[in-house]
């Protein structure tokens, strides 16, 4: 069984940076694919940025030149550098890992953009 822990939300200003990490329990990281999803009320979950198999990074548009994810396999661990944060990045943001042929979720935290 694949548990995921998401910790680092809070309520930040625009232009300022926070970090989300992702603590992944029962899989090794490095085994496959991984990534990051958040959800704004009223919309569906979407991806922000993910890891391949085979180590390539993807983006989501609006957060390109921004966010940056990131692998520590010593700590078996994820996280997502979020920098010059804006108002539309409000949303809780998901750790996911797909493994077996089944999707795993973290619960989520919460991200709050300020004005």
């Amino acid at each position: 069984q694949v548990r995921l822990a998401e910790s680092g939300g809070g309520l930040v200003q625009a232009g300022d940076s926070l970090r989300l990490s992702c603590s992944v329990m029962g899989t090794p990281v490095r085994l496959g694919a991984m990534g990051w999803y958040r959800q704004s009320p009223g919309k569906q979950r979407e991806l922000v940025a993910n890891i391949t198999s085979g180590g390539a990074r993807n983006y989501e548009d609006s957060v390109k030149g921004r966010f940056t994810v990131s692998v520590d396999y010593a700590r078996n661990t994820m996280a997502l550098q979020m920098n010059n944060v804006k108002p539309e990045d409000t949303a809780v943001y998901y750790c996911y890992v797909p493994r077996w042929g089944r999707d795993f979720w973290g619960q989520g935290t919460q991200v709050t953009v300020s004005s």
